[in-house]
């Protein structure tokens, strides 16, 4: 009884679990699409804090290497599983979306609010520098390796074009992929790490390993069914409200995964531990770039449906943007609430520029 009572508190969106049960009768009762839709994206939201609640206390279990890795690897999982089941249905283009709307997500929305939130209590906030600057290099290398494969298919034309973009997709993906396990290696040794994304031993471990693992599989299980219900009805949905696939993969996509996350980012400000809500930002944008990304190539080849790694211009100058300003925002190792309502103004712009696209 008091492991269930713990299981209850330990998250305050678990009254959003009632949204599980509520999918599969909207299923079995062929309510609208859009009901459907709305009932899964809201289960997940509740699953994917779970999921990432007890990968934390799981990777206090196993040591700070072997936490890194873990942290490492699951904190997208829920997005990753929704993506997944993307490429399955053979929706591309909204996955491709939603990795440009995770890391502009990441790196305007949750970073600009976190300040935002943080600087109006606390005022003038500061974190490291030296990690700032680092962080910066980093995601100007992911974003570099997420833009060379779109402009290269621009310019190359003739009946090879195709295999010649995905053969340059691969081998991108595994450059990428080598990158990210030199992080995480760079994570084991250092917790300063941009990739550790580690919270403070304090807050962990409130359930055991067995319990852990248990509710990890369970929600992981959970996430699983609901982005199988979500994707089903996706075209549906679009075509319903007159939204494009862009925009529910580039703006819903990454917020129904990740919203849990960010929650944690703002109570990290508000509390005025920005080192910490500046990691989580930072570190999700550069899991998305470097693992989730060219997972998903390799993924999509598996499943007989090839993506290749070829963005559109706008997406490239979104992301472009988010890195370069967020970078300028926190080079000096301090931010004001100002700063962070202009990262705030650049992420509202791009999404009215999204939900106006064709």
């Amino acid at each position: 009884m008091k492991s269930f009572n713990k299981f209850l508190s330990k998250n305050p969106l678990v009254f959003l679990l009632l949204s599980l049960p509520l999918t599969f009768a909207a299923q079995l009762l062929q309510w609208s699409s859009i009901a459907i839709f709305i009932l899964a994206a809201i289960g997940i939201i509740p699953l994917a804090a779970y999921i990432g609640e007890a990968t934390e206390d799981l990777a206090s279990y196993t040591g700070p290497r072997w936490g890194a890795l873990l942290n490492a690897t699951l904190g997208n999982a829920a997005e990753l599983i929704i993506t997944i089941t993307a490429v399955q249905a053979g929706l591309l283009g909204l996955v491709l979306a939603s990795i440009t709307g995770s890391i502009i997500g990441n790196l305007l929305l949750v970073l600009g609010f976190s300040i935002v939130v943080g600087g109006i209590r606390h005022g003038t906030q500061t974190f490291n520098k030296v990690n700032a600057s680092r962080n910066a290099i980093l995601l100007v290398l992911a974003v570099v390796t997420l833009i060379i494969p779109s402009m290269f298919s621009q310019s190359i034309v003739g009946k090879a074009a195709d295999s010649k973009v995905e053969a340059l997709s691969i081998g991108v993906a595994i450059i990428m992929i080598a990158l990210y396990i030199l992080g995480l290696f760079d994570a084991s040794r250092s917790k300063e790490s941009a990739l550790s994304h580690t919270m403070p031993k304090s807050e962990l471990p409130d359930w055991t390993l067995a319990q852990a693992i248990t509710i990890l599989a369970l929600a992981t299980i959970g996430v699983v069914y609901l982005s199988e219900a979500l994707v089903r009805v996706a075209e549906d949905v679009i075509a319903n409200l007159g939204i494009s696939e862009f925009f529910l993969g580039i703006i819903l996509v990454p917020l129904i995964g990740n919203v849990a996350e960010h929650l944690v980012a703002v109570q990290m400000a508000h509390k005025n531990k920005m080192d910490l809500s500046v990691e989580i930002a930072i570190s999700s944008s550069l899991q998305i770039a470097l693992f989730v990304a060219p997972l998903l190539v390799f993924i999509s080849l598996a499943l007989g449906n090839p993506m290749h790694l070829i963005f559109n211009q706008f997406e490239l100058l979104a992301l472009m943007a988010a890195v370069v300003i967020s970078a300028l925002v926190s080079y000096d190792g301090e931010s004001t609430w100002l700063e962070g309502a202009g990262l705030l103004s650049i992420y509202l712009i791009l999404g009215l520029a999204f939900f106006l696209l064709p």
